[in-house]
């Protein structure tokens, strides 16, 4: 009666566990369900199995990452979801344990939170950790993004996932190397940020997430947002190559440091950022936090003053706009057969 309760090795990386839920099987709807695995996380387990269409290309594909303290995977997993995509959670231990690829997905994202805490910088654990811890083929989840990102796939990471971006030398990425060139930092407040900001779209981004976006207004939550530049000539890189993607504006549109308007002090003003390919896009605020236009708190006044106002809000207008870019790559690939036939 007095047995000791036995407690799981803690030395011992975690491990998934199977869902042995039965063969799969073909559904009516003619989708495929298959076994899959629980999330490591135990917010994320579930009975069921993984779930999807696998008749290729049916549904753009998104990978959304969690653990070690992120927690806006949700929201993430919602906007996608709502913007025609299917959405995959999944703990970065199931992708550093080599039992999810992100190659079998078309776009990974980091979402915000504190992963591990923020106690050395925001972001700074979780990129030392995708940049250094090796698999059992010797290679990094970094290595393995630079091939994803060279396949022509798309990365978005939003707050503590730009954090993660920029610390990782992904964005924005100048070199090609791979060699952190700005910073994210306490924000010039000295204060953590909660407020909503206006952001404008650079028109000369190339940055499918933006296609199309002039302005925008979303939530800000972060302690350390401000983007730091070193260097002019980086600084000016930056600016010719329309990297800087996003500023914080004034009630006027206009890009502006002043605070709150500009919530963190940030160099050019900067919301966001690109790398040069514009696949790899990050940014401090929260798209994801204004999907509808019900999560704003000024939304019944502005609903009175007009009736015809769309209940969608502006965040939701990125997870659109990525996934609409990815299924028109679809539409328009060749394949090589019918490179063949063309040349013939």
């Amino acid at each position: 009666m007095n047995e000791k309760p036995l407690f799981p090795d803690l030395n011992v990386p975690p491990q998934p566990q199977r869902d042995e839920t039965g063969p799969a099987h073909t559904n009516a709807d003619g989708t495929v369900t298959v076994l899959g695995y629980k999330s490591i996380d135990g917010g994320h387990e579930s009975s069921e199995p993984l779930q999807g269409n696998y008749q290729p290309k049916q549904k753009v594909q998104a990978l959304i990452l969690t653990g070690f303290g992120i927690n806006c995977e949700e929201e993430y997993a919602a906007a996608y979801r709502m913007a025609g995509a299917e959405a995959t959670i999944v703990h970065l231990n199931q992708v550093l344990h080599g039992h999810v690829s992100i190659h079998d997905y078309d776009i990974l994202n980091f979402p915000g939170g504190f992963s591990f805490g923020d106690d050395l910088g925001s972001g700074v654990v979780l990129a030392n950790k995708l940049r250094y811890r090796k698999n059992a083929e010797g290679r990094t989840l970094l290595d393995d993004i630079r091939e994803f990102v060279a396949n022509g796939k798309f990365v978005m990471g939003i707050c503590n996932g730009f954090q993660v971006l920029v610390k990782l030398g992904l964005l924005p990425n100048l070199s090609g190397n791979v060699t952190p060139e700005v910073t994210l930092t306490h924000n010039a407040s000295g204060r953590y940020e909660d407020r909503w900001v206006r952001l404008k779209v650079n028109p000369e981004s190339n940055s499918p997430f933006l296609k199309g976006i002039d302005t925008m207004e979303v939530p800000v939550r972060h302690g350390e947002g401000r983007l730091i530049i070193k260097g002019e000539e980086t600084l000016a890189e930056i600016e010719v190559r329309a990297l800087n993607c996003l500023a914080y504006t004034d009630f006027d549109g206009s890009p502006t440091d002043v605070y709150p308007h500009n919530p963190n002090g940030a160099d050019l003003n900067c919301a966001g950022l690109t790398d040069t390919t514009g696949q790899v896009f990050g940014l401090m605020p929260h798209p994801e936090a204004f999907l509808s236009l019900y999560n704003h708190p000024d939304w019944a006044r502005r609903k009175r003053q007009n009736p015809h106002l769309s209940e969608e809000g502006d965040g939701l207008k990125l997870f659109r706009n990525i996934v609409e870019h990815v299924q028109s790559q679809r539409q328009t690939a060749v394949t090589p057969q019918e490179a063949r036939q063309f040349s013939s």
